[in-house]
């Protein structure tokens, strides 16, 4: 059995989360132009925050209000381009969604749901996985090398695939660069530029890696000087409408040629929407592992 869909749709939601769940900054904001001002504030747009903590308070309280939205996602990493689109239930201490991601060429269908990954398998491979079985799961728990390598990200990303997870890291480990009051999509919107600090709280950045690989990634990043770029886009209820983030600086300090590109714009639409995700039938889904052993891999 082929695991390229397996592993680029992973691959895809991993980066998804982490485009959603990023690094974070503290600092000022530059003000808006005051004739920008008036005229965002008389559509109900308050002026731009100038502390990153209060920021990062007033989205997370109109996040946790609203706990859904659908969402697309365009990345890139290593020349390979990613998209994805979906909806989101945001839960205090569970996340669940459905989306189809484009990754490598390759379509999958996947739900996130109590932690456990399931990827709708091919026509090619439902054959193989068995009668019936039309999804495989990964799990933080699983036996096989892909599910433990991919497990334990999983768990946590799901924790802070909540796109306020980015805000509440904003105090952490930077600084706001620069704001302004402009329009995204027709609607008024504060526009905020931040730049992450990862020496400033390594663990911040390491904490959906591999156990294994961990410790070898924190030596790698100590003492380099590493700045990753993002924009946020919110609106008159401190909403996230966009949030993109570059991890090109990032891929290069663990390696990557210079220049690799690894950029996420993550779009945000119906906040507070009604979003039902389930877990696929027990008896339509096989373990990753189990899959994997039947095709001798």
């Amino acid at each position: 059995m082929r695991k390229t869909t397996l592993v680029a749709a992973g691959a895809a939601l991993v980066l998804t989360l982490t485009a959603c769940s990023g690094g974070s900054t503290t600092g000022t904001a530059q003000p808006a132009a005051a004739g920008e001002q008036t005229q965002a504030q008389s559509q109900g747009l308050a002026s731009p925050f100038t502390d990153a903590i209060q920021l990062a308070s007033a989205s997370k309280q109109g996040t946790v209000k609203s706990k859904s939205a659908k969402f697309t996602m365009e990345g890139s990493a290593a020349g390979q381009s990613m998209t994805a689109s979906g909806a989101m239930s945001m839960e205090e201490t569970d996340t669940k969604f459905s989306m189809t991601t484009t990754a490598g060429g390759e379509t999958t269908e996947m739900r996130l749901v109590d932690k456990v990954m399931y990827l709708k398998l091919p026509a090619d491979q439902q054959k193989q996985a068995g009668p019936g079985k039309t999804w495989a799961k990964i799990s933080a728990d699983g036996t096989d090398p892909l599910s433990q390598a991919m497990g334990g990200m999983l768990s946590q990303s799901a924790e802070q695939s909540d796109p306020s997870k980015m805000l509440d890291q904003i105090s952490k480990t930077g600084r706001i660069i620069s704001s302004d009051q402009t329009e995204l999509n027709g609607e008024k919107v504060n526009h905020y530029k931040v730049e992450l600090d990862v020496a400033k709280a390594i663990d911040q950045f390491t904490g959906q890696v591999p156990a294994a690989a961990r410790d070898k990634l924190t030596d790698m990043l100590k003492g380099k000087d590493i700045k990753l770029p993002a924009e946020l886009w919110l609106n008159k209820e401190n909403l996230p409408l966009q949030v993109t983030m570059d991890q090109g600086p990032m891929m290069q300090a663990r390696g990557a040629p210079g220049g690799t590109d690894a950029k996420f714009t993550m779009k945000y639409t119906d906040w507070g929407t009604q979003v039902d995700v389930a877990a696929p039938p027990a008896d339509q889904v096989v373990d990753l592992g189990e899959l994997i052993k039947k095709a001798g891999r």
